[in-house]
């Protein structure tokens, strides 16, 4: 991996980690040579973060940071990946609310 795409990463988990301080949430990150959190990660293709909801282990997203993605700032990346994780969770929130 190279050094600019491998300081590219770091800051993006740093900043999601900073930006999502929600106790009902778990990330956990499959980016090799970053950050790997996950026993389970598929390193065959683009970095992603798997996103869970605590309440509930089996529902999950993957958000991948692919080539294009990551043609961005890693803020921009950042307000892609919380807004994805919000989304993600109002999904949640909607089907144990009105299900």
């Amino acid at each position: 991996m190279e050094k600019a795409l491998k300081e590219k990463l770091e800051k993006i988990v740093e900043l999601v980690n900073n930006a999502m301080v929600d106790p009902d949430i778990d990330i956990e990150y499959c980016i090799p040579e970053v950050a790997t959190t996950s026993d389970s990660c598929d390193v065959s293709g683009d970095p992603y973060l798997s996103v869970s909801y605590s309440e509930d282990k089996y529902v999950k997203r993957k958000i991948r940071l692919t080539p294009k993605y990551l043609e961005q700032t890693p803020e921009e990346i950042t307000n892609l990946v919380t807004f994805s994780i919000e989304q993600f969770k109002e999904e949640i929130d909607g089907v144990q609310l009105g299900g």
